[in-house]
């Protein structure tokens, strides 16, 4: 993902003070500086002030390809130096208007005996000044922008949502070329989860290979014993195998676990659905009934999978996943009315980086609707806030975020060999279920770690989708 940064100023400026001009660029370079702190792939093409320059650094961000522009307002400019920049570029543009300082020290100020010197001191503050002038610009000519108003230094709250607007275009670049993997076929007659494919194209991009189940098994039997060996001995070490767990099962996870990460690698993958339901052939059966542990590793590696086939479910684990905040698998599985939460989980594959302690695995004699049995995985997510994310299609066709924070918190929960955990809610565990079913998501939802609603809001503004927050 590539960043453009531009300041920008007004050339006669620069022979009536000379000490503005170096100034700014300082101003410029401290924002460059503080941005590279996250994100080190910056083009910063200097102070613009005049319409030449605009041309030459809308020419530089369109050879660069930047996917966002950062705009530092510095002192006044005409909005015909600035509109160049941008126009062509045709990616969001983020003004930041910061001041140099929380304020003009009034007193030194006037206590300046050379008020051309006055003046020049002014400008530096001035960078409030045209910003209506560029909105009016941007708006009459469509250019999609956001503001970030706020100090240069000591200024918190400010530059995080200036690095909340760089995760977020990171996150929508990462969509962009995201290769979803989708495996078998829907679980038929859950309605609520099917979805037009170019739709996804259409709002996240990426792309999405259909892949048959029989590929899986293909790859599964040209895994060699010291390596299944290897993965088993792996399994201890990352989960915490429960002593009914045989080592039969583990061998058979393990050998559809490496048979996944080469298909990951054939395909490139970044995320994946998956469901078959079975019709008795042995090796397509085998491989979906033993594909629970390898598809936990997989989703704790940033290749997260969803089970059911849920397609959209998968874009929203990747979405909270390239937050850094996770993205399990989820759906509701009850309500506790005396402790006000909700339990939510499901079988399948957990996210076992957010797991609260080490993730159990368990010996299943049958998976609950669907075919077969072996091992699967038990886990609650981490104690602590919790952000739930839903990628919704609506009756008009078109798509949008649903999103609601919460609290991961203690307590009992079902020991049945799934992932399972209680979410405790602001506006109380009755209310949040009628207000997020009252939207209409899919039953399945992705659940990560800490409060990220803020930086969602504004992935939601990137990708031109609305984005709902229930509490």
């Amino acid at each position: 993902m590539k960043i453009g940064l531009f300041g920008i100023g007004l050339e006669a400026y620069w022979e009536q003070f000379p000490y503005l001009k170096p100034s700014l660029e300082g101003y410029l370079t401290t924002v460059e500086y503080k941005i590279k702190s996250i994100h080190d792939n910056v083009i910063n093409v200097g102070l613009v002030d005049n319409v030449d320059k605009a041309f030459a650094a809308g020419h530089t961000f369109r050879q660069q390809e930047v996917d966002i522009i950062f705009l530092y307002v510095t002192t006044y400019a005409l909005s015909s130096t600035v509109l160049p920049v941008v126009q062509r570029t045709k990616v969001p543009v983020i003004i930041l208007n910061l001041s140099p300082e929380a304020a003009i020290n009034y007193a030194s100020f006037n206590n300046m005996s050379d008020r051309t010197a006055m003046t020049g001191e002014w400008l530096s503050y001035c960078s409030a000044c045209p910003v209506p002038e560029i909105a009016n610009v941007f708006k009459r000519a469509g250019i999609s922008f956001h503001q970030v108003t706020g100090m240069l230094h000591d200024d918190e709250q400010c530059w995080q949502e200036v690095y909340a607007w760089v995760e977020a275009a990171n996150v929508a670049y990462t969509l962009a070329y995201n290769r979803m993997g989708c495996m078998g076929h829907y679980y038929s007659g859950m309605l609520d989860i099917y979805t037009d494919l170019t739709k996804i194209y259409a709002h996240f991009g990426g792309h999405i290979e259909l892949i048959e189940v029989e590929e899986l098994a293909v790859l599964r039997k040209q895994i060699p014993q010291q390596a299944i060996d290897d993965r088993v001995e792996f399994f201890h070490q990352v989960f915490d195998v429960q002593a009914d767990c045989s080592l039969q099962e583990l061998q058979r996870a393990a050998k559809t676990s490496l048979a996944l990460d080469l298909l990951v690698k054939q395909y490139q993958l970044g995320s994946m659905a998956y469901y078959y339901m079975g019709t008795g052939n042995i090796d397509n059966e085998e491989t979906i009934s033993s594909i629970i542990l390898g598809n936990s590793l997989l989703t704790a590696n940033h290749i997260p999978v969803a089970g059911e086939y849920e397609i959209k479910n998968a874009i929203a684990m990747k979405i909270m996943d390239s937050f850094a905040a996770g993205g399990s698998f989820t759906e509701y599985y009850a309500m506790d009315f005396i402790d006000d939460v909700v339990l939510m989980g499901h079988d399948g594959p957990g996210h076992i980086a957010i797991a609260e302690g080490k993730t159990k695995v368990r010996p299943l004699k049958v998976y609950h609707g669907k075919v077969g049995n072996g091992l699967s995985v038990e886990m609650s997510v981490k104690h602590g806030p919790v952000t739930l994310l839903s990628v919704v299609e609506s009756s008009d066709g078109k798509m949008f975020l649903l999103v609601a924070e919460g609290e991961s918190v203690p307590g009992a929960i079902l020991e049945i060999g799934n992932t399972n955990s209680r979410y405790k809610f602001s506006c109380g565990a009755r209310k949040f279920v009628n207000n997020w079913n009252s939207y209409g998501p899919a039953h399945h939802c992705a659940v990560g770690v800490g409060h990220i609603s803020h930086k969602i809001q504004k992935l939601g503004q990137l990708l031109n989708l609305e984005v709902v927050i229930v509490c």
